[in-house]
């Protein structure tokens, strides 16, 4: 049998890096210098013109949402002679511009509804120059907001960086998933990533009762440490990891004031909530749900989509509403490209390119936003975009955030007309 005392507060210090294997991404360890330490404990430190107390949510839909069968331009005979067989009625679609006839898919309801509620805003027509119809390609270009062939590092990660100097960046940005998507991912600050919450915790507990109470005796009565020494420095990361999975679980915890499905992207949602609720020092949230590549069969499983996203944005601002944040946050929801016009023999639709962007909160520009693409003036079958995604990035994190879109984007594009605040 091993002797307790054998447990050194060296092998401690190594056994304490398990926390770093139970997620893919831990807040800001080891990649930033020795000198910047963190604190999870309260929010983050007064950064000057930075409403700290504003949250970014983004929503990833994974697999190129059909655009044209989720903001219906029912009105346009083109629409229909391209796709016969896999249309959405005119007595079905939701109504949102009569005059131009666009409307919304029939499953969308709790999203028409929100827009009625002037919780939610639909920006058609968005993408890029020179649009790319590879699903990881494409992908890269919204996460990093260039459209250079470079990945480099994602827009929510430069975002952070540019506030590393001047505030706690080791819990900005929490990821909902099995790994930490590229646009999380800063050059200095990395985003905190799980699945499920009860994974991201310190996993050298399970590995023997004297290293147990060791790492309990530290973290409730820590000792000074030379944070110059390497050993230092990672003891002292080891206490901040798990100060902050701590808050984590803590905060999705708690039972939810309202009642949300019981379906995927719902109980990312739920758990985002919570954390608001909460009140960690969290800048953004990154949830995904995927599915969206309908090459065949679309209609059925491309319903069952929508439901699924339009009841978990509307179940998310219930709860925000019901614990009193909704103000505080702003949720941006966006897929890589759109479909093709024409419907293919399989009773689908192909990589195209331009697509519809969703904005939710109390300082959106509710309702239908912008021109919808032509139906006729195509790009080889595809639609042309009329907003590039950037000029939405930049309005929300300039706006919004009031943090400088420069820094994210690597060049200054102007603010898409989204949010009906100043700045």
């Amino acid at each position: 049998m091993s002797d307790p005392s054998a447990y050194t507060r060296r092998q401690f210090i190594r056994s304490g890096l398990a926390l770093v294997s139970t997620v893919s991404s831990v807040p800001a360890f080891l990649s930033q210098s020795s000198q910047v330490m963190a604190d999870t404990s309260g929010p983050l430190p007064s950064n000057p013109g930075v409403p700290e107390d504003r949250v970014l949510v983004v929503v990833q839909l994974s697999g190129g949402n059909d655009g044209l069968n989720t903001v219906v331009p029912y009105g346009f005979s083109d629409y229909y002679r391209g796709r016969p067989g896999l249309n959405v009625r005119e007595a079905d679609a939701l109504a949102l511009d009569t005059d131009a006839g666009i409307g919304l898919h029939p499953s969308l309801a709790p999203l028409h509804e929100m827009i009625g509620e002037g919780l939610a805003s639909v920006v058609q027509g968005v993408g890029y120059p020179n649009p790319i119809r590879s699903h990881f390609a494409s992908m890269d270009v919204w996460h990093t907001g260039t459209t250079l062939a470079s990945k480099g590092h994602g827009w929510v990660g430069k975002a952070m960086d540019s506030l590393r100097d001047s505030a706690d960046t080791s819990l900005a940005c929490v990821s909902l998933g099995s790994e930490a998507p590229l646009a999380t991912q800063g050059k200095h600050v990395k985003p905190v990533t799980f699945d499920r919450p009860e994974l991201f915790r310190w996993s050298g507990r399970d590995l023997h009762p004297a290293i147990s109470e060791t790492y309990d005796r530290l973290h409730d009565q820590p000792a000074r440490v030379d944070t110059s020494d390497p050993a230092g420095f990672i003891l002292r990361t080891a206490m901040d990891a798990q100060v902050a999975s701590d808050r984590v679980r803590k905060a999705v915890a708690q039972a939810p004031s309202t009642t949300f499905p019981r379906i995927g992207l719902a109980r990312q949602l739920q758990m985002v909530a919570s954390m608001i609720r909460a009140e960690l020092p969290t800048r953004v949230y990154y949830v995904a749900m995927g599915g969206f590549d309908t090459h065949a069969n679309q209609a059925g499983q491309h319903a069952r989509l929508l439901d699924e996203f339009a009841r978990s944005m509307s179940a998310f601002y219930s709860e925000l509403k019901a614990t009193g944040h909704q103000g505080r946050v702003v949720t941006v929801a966006f897929s890589e490209f759109g479909r093709r016009v024409r419907q293919n023999a399989s009773g689908g639709t192909d990589h195209g390119t331009a697509g519809p962007m969703f904005l939710f909160g109390e300082k959106v520009h509710a309702g239908l936003l912008g021109k919808h693409p032509s139906l006729t003036k195509l790009d080889d079958g595809d639609l042309i975009h009329n907003v590039d995604f950037r000029s939405v990035y930049a309005s929300v994190l300039d706006r919004w955030m009031k943090i400088d879109s420069t820094a994210a984007l690597g060049q200054r594009f102007k603010h898409a007309n989204v949010l009906s605040i100043g700045g």
